[in-house]
C-alpha cells in the first residue's frame, strides 16, 4: 500500500478544472504494488503488471481466408482466363506437407494450411470445376485471400504494455497466443462508507426523519466497475470520536477511503473534523456542477475522497475524480472518456468557468440528427433524473448562454461507469 505525505493533495491554484485533477492525481497517488498471477478465465477488467511478448507467430502459418482453391500468382495466365489441374484437398487442420503446387491449383478450406509456393487462393463461388481442372477468373490480385504467418501479430512483437487493463478482445489475443495465465496488479481495496443519523439501512425500518441510505449503493457499484476490491464499511454516525477511530482502523487495511456527504462547514458535518483528527484535508475546487468542492486528504498515508452528499453530484464527481483516483491505484492510466456530438434541444445559462454537466435523453431528430433533451427536474438530489435519462451533455467553461440547436458533447452513461 502506497504510503502518502499529509500534504500530498494541497493545492494552491484557484479553481481547478477536470484535466488538472486528474494530472495532481497522476502525480501524486502511486499504483498498487503488489501482483497477482491469475487465470485468463478470471483476467477480464485486470490490470497487467507485466509487458506482454507475442512468443509466436499469429497465425503460426500460412493459411487460406476462404473455401477455395489455392495456386502460385505465377502461374496464372497474364491476361484472361486460367485453367489448371486440380490436384489435392486440403482442410483445416490438415497438414500440407508435399501436396504439388507448381501449375496447378489445390482445394482448401478456411484455416488450411497453405501448401508450399502457393500464394493465392480463388473462392470457390468464382470457380468452375470441370473433368479435374478448375477454370480460374482473371483480376485477382497476388496474395488475395491468403493469410501469411504473422499477419495478425509477429514472434517477439509486443502485444500488450504493462498498465493495459483487459477487456474481452485482449484475452481472445492472448488465448491465441497460448496464455493461460497473466500476471496483474492487485485489485485496489476502496473503503466505502456513509455518515448520518438520518441514514437507514434498506430494509431495515425507516425512522420517521429519516431516508435510506442510497449513495453506498451506488459507489459500490461504480468502485467494483472501476476496476477495485470493496470494504463496505456501513453507516457510521454522526459522533466525532467514534469516526475518527473508524477512519484510522480504515487506513490501515485499505488503498483508499472514500465517503459521501459530511465533509462541509456546518456544525454536524463531522466527517471534515474526523479526517482532520485522523489525518489531513483539503478541499479541492474542481470548476464543475453538479458537485462542489471535493474533500481530498490524506490518513494513515492512505488517501481519503469525501464526495458531496447528493446523489447525483455523488454520481458526477465519481466519474470524474474518484475513478481517476482508483484507475491511478490500479495501475493503470486514466483516460478521460470520449464524448458524441448531439444537438442541444433546449437553450440553457451558466455561470463562467464552471464546466457543467446536464442530464438528457436521447432522440433523432427530424432530419436524423440525434437530439438532447433535458430532463425537468436537474436537483443534485433527484435520482430519478439519472435513472430516466441517457447521459451527461458537457457545456465548457467559457460558455454562458447556449442556444437551442448547438452542437454540445455527449457523454452516455454507460462510459462513466466502465
Amino acid at each position: 500500500m502506497a504510503q502518502l505525505s499529509n500534504d500530498s493533495f494541497a493545492f494552491g491554484g484557484p479553481l481547478m478544472s477536470i484535466e488538472q485533477a486528474a494530472a495532481l492525481v497522476g502525480e501524486r497517488v502511486q499504483p498498487v504494488a503488489e501482483t497477482q498471477t491469475v487465470a485468463l478465465a478470471e483476467a477480464d477488467g485486470r490490470v497487467l503488471a507485466e509487458e506482454v511478448v507475442a512468443g509466436l507467430d499469429l497465425p503460426p502459418f500460412a493459411n487460406s481466408a476462404v473455401d477455395g482453391y489455392a495456386v502460385r500468382f505465377a502461374d496464372l495466365a497474364p491476361d484472361g482466363e486460367s485453367r489448371l489441374a486440380l490436384v489435392g484437398r486440403i482442410a483445416a487442420g490438415s497438414d500440407a506437407a508435399g501436396v504439388a503446387t507448381e501449375g496447378v491449383a489445390v482445394r482448401v478450406f478456411t484455416g488450411a494450411p497453405m501448401p508450399a509456393g502457393a500464394d493465392t487462393v480463388f473462392m470457390q463461388e468464382d470457380v468452375t470445376e470441370e473433368d479435374g481442372f478448375v477454370r480460374l477468373p482473371s483480376g485477382l490480385k497476388p496474395g488475395a485471400n491468403a493469410r501469411p504467418a504473422g499477419e495478425d501479430i509477429a514472434r517477439g512483437e509486443i502485444a500488450f504494455a504493462a498498465g493495459q487493463r483487459l477487456r474481452p478482445q485482449d484475452l481472445a489475443l492472448l488465448a491465441g497466443l497460448g496464455r493461460t495465465s497473466v500476471l496483474v496488479c492487485r485489485k485496489p481495496r476502496v473503503a466505502i462508507f456513509s455518515t448520518g443519523d438520518e441514514l437507514a439501512e434498506p430494509g431495515q425500518p425507516l425512522p420517521a426523519a429519516g431516508i435510506y441510505d442510497a449513495n453506498r449503493a451506488a459507489l459500490r457499484a461504480m468502485v467494483q466497475r472501476a476496476g477495485a476490491e470493496v470494504v463496505d464499511l456501513g453507516i457510521l454516525r454522526d459522533e466525532p470520536q467514534s469516526l475518527a477511530a473508524r477512519l484510522a482502523e480504515a487506513a490501515q487495511d485499505s488503498d483508499l477511503i472514500l465517503t459521501s456527504g459530511g465533509v462541509s462547514t456546518g456544525e454536524e458535518d463531522h466527517v471534515k473534523a474526523a479526517v482532520e483528527s485522523a489525518g489531513s484535508l483539503v478541499f479541492w475546487r474542481i470548476g464543475i456542477k453538479p458537485g462542489r468542492p471535493v474533500a481530498m486528504g490524506v490518513i494513515g498515508g492512505t488517501p481519503f475522497i469525501g464526495l458531496p452528499g447528493n446523489p447525483v453530484a455523488v454520481f458526477v464527481t465519481f466519474a470524474f475524480v474518484a475513478r481517476a483516483v482508483i484507475a491511478r491505484l490500479s495501475g493503470t492510466q486514466y483516460k478521460p472518456p470520449v464524448p458524441l456530438p448531439v444537438r442541444l434541444g433546449f437553450p440553457y445559462r451558466k455561470k463562467e468557468g464552471r464546466r457543467e454537466y446536464v442530464r438528457v435523453s436521447l432522440a433523432p431528430g427530424a432530419d436524423g440528427i440525434i437530439v438532447a433533451s433535458k430532463h425537468p427536474q436537474d436537483g443534485a438530489g433527484v435520482m430519478t433524473s439519472l435513472t430516466r435519462t441517457d447521459g451527461l451533455v458537457e457545456l465548457a467553461e467559457e460558455l454562458t448562454k447556449i442556444e437551442e440547436g448547438r452542437i454540445v458533447p455527449f457523454l452516455a452513461y454507460d462510459l462513466l461507469t466502465a
